[in-house]
C-alpha cells in the first residue's frame, strides 16, 4: 500500500449534512482496501482565485493509505460530486 494525502474543496454554500455525507463515502472506499491515518477540516478559507465567481471554499484534508486503484474511484466521485470545486490527490513520499 502507498500513502497519499487528499485535498476536497468544498462550495462554501454546501450544508453540513452534504459534507459529512460525501466524506463518509470517501472514507468507505478508503477503508475497504486501506487506512485513513488522519482527517483535517481546515473550515471556510479564501482561495487564491475564483472559481465559478466564488472566492471562498471549506477545505478538508485526508492522509491515508491504500491500493492505487483506489486513487481513480475517488477521483471519479469528486468529479461527479457538485459540492466539490476542486480536488487533489498526491502520493507522500517515503
Amino acid at each position: 500500500m502507498r500513502k497519499y494525502e487528499a485535498v476536497y474543496i468544498f462550495a462554501p454554500a454546501t450544508e453540513e449534512e452534504k459534507r459529512t455525507q460525501i466524506l463518509d463515502r470517501f472514507k468507505g472506499i478508503i477503508e475497504e482496501n486501506g487506512s485513513i491515518s488522519n482527517i483535517d477540516e481546515w473550515g471556510n478559507r479564501k482561495l487564491a482565485y475564483l472559481i465559478d465567481d466564488i472566492g471562498e471554499g471549506y477545505y478538508v484534508l485526508i492522509n491515508f493509505e491504500a491500493q492505487p486503484e483506489v486513487i481513480q474511484e475517488l477521483n471519479r466521485i469528486a468529479k461527479i460530486s457538485d459540492s466539490i470545486m476542486r480536488h487533489m490527490i498526491i502520493k507522500e513520499d517515503e
